[in-house]
């Protein structure tokens, strides 16, 4: 409202509305802090009324409807509250906000947080796979707007419209991978592998890891059979004409790697995000991305360049400790940065 809220007026007006649906009244009173009414129906559906005096009032309704009459008979029980509203102040409400239904519990969860802590609702229409692995619970939904949408431990990773995300991470088509020796840190969802395949490398190796990234053999399993836009067919088989995917983690063999001299023109990160975390002494993820980016500058060749993921665009804190962990290397570094949209986050990264 424009206006300091009239608590009993409110509820006065409002009440025969929740009378006329035959529901049962709790009202609480605290002086200076307002009204709380509680509607309740003998079909176990509720509705919550909160009047503040400073000029907001809240209507929550919480119901079992699975049917577009119920729905429909929630739509009018608001229609006749904002109605009712608009009597009572005239041309002194402010704003009028009705915000679509949260469905909670159902078979789908179409609901994921960003990074950034916002929620959104994705149009999930199927559960694909959902499997446990001994790290964490796989799942693939399908969207009708991302397509297939591989989700895990409840963190959104990589949809089939995700191709602005692996081009990112792969240099934006600005590198020329012909006949280059390439190391890709994780990358489960076959991807990146997909996609470096078709420039004619001389040879990609794909390190697998199970302790340290989001990444195990279940991932590859259900990729393999349910991300095929994504990954084509390159992880049918852990072997190709010019690369290798190694069912390791990825610490030994990085370590090993560089005891033998081994080394790549590309390295690609792609296990983890810069961690949300702004505190890098007490984040054990932070000592981690730490050691893989000492141990991705041992293998890689003085000319070299490495590529990872970064985090969105609105963590500017955890964003710029990174940058500072690159001024921390054994040997000098240059970077640059990137800004993507990528389609099924809906978030810059």
């Amino acid at each position: 409202l424009n206006l300091t809220a009239d608590c009993n007026a409110v509820l006065k007006a409002l009440q025969p509305i929740f009378q006329e649906q035959g529901m049962t009244e709790t009202v609480h009173n605290w002086e200076d802090h307002g009204y709380l009414a509680t509607y309740i129906k003998k079909n176990g559906s509720f509705a919550n009324l909160r009047i503040h005096p400073h000029g907001l009032v809240l209507v929550d309704l919480q119901s079992y409807n699975d049917h577009m009459k119920g729905r429909e008979e929630v739509d009018q029980l608001l229609n006749k509250v904002e109605e009712r509203m608009k009597e009572l102040f005239h041309g002194n409400i402010k704003r009028v906000k009705r915000l679509p239904a949260i469905l909670r519990g159902g078979v789908i969860d179409r609901y994921w947080p960003t990074a950034d802590g916002r929620l959104v609702e994705y149009d999930i229409d199927e559960v694909v796979y959902d499997e446990d692995s001994p790290f964490q619970n796989i799942k693939i939904l399908h969207s009708k707007q991302f397509g297939n949408i591989l989700i895990l431990s409840g963190d959104v990773n990589l949809a089939e419209s995700d191709l602005a995300y692996t081009q990112a991470i792969m240099g934006s088509g600005k590198e020329d991978y012909t006949g280059k020796e390439v190391l890709i840190l994780g990358g489960g969802d076959g991807g990146i592998l997909y996609e470096i395949v078709k420039l004619k490398p001389k040879m990609v190796t794909m390190v697998e890891i199970s302790f340290a990234s989001n990444i195990d053999q279940m991932v590859i399993d259900g990729c393999k059979k349910y991300m095929r836009k994504t990954c084509g067919d390159v992880l049918d088989n852990l072997k190709g004409e010019c690369y290798q995917v190694l069912i390791e983690d990825c610490i030994p063999v990085l370590k090993r790697y560089a005891k033998e001299g081994r080394m790549f023109d590309y390295v690609i990160n792609d296990l983890t995000a810069v961690p949300i975390s702004t505190s890098p002494e007490e984040d054990s993820t932070w000592e981690f991305l730490r050691l893989i980016l000492d141990l991705s500058m041992k293998v890689l060749k003085q000319d070299g360049k490495y590529f990872t993921q970064g985090n969105c665009i609105n963590l500017t804190d955890a964003l710029t400790l990174y940058e500072e962990q690159l001024s921390r290397l054994y040997c000098p570094v240059e970077f640059s940065k990137e800004t993507v949209c990528v389609p099924s986050y809906m978030e810059l990264y």
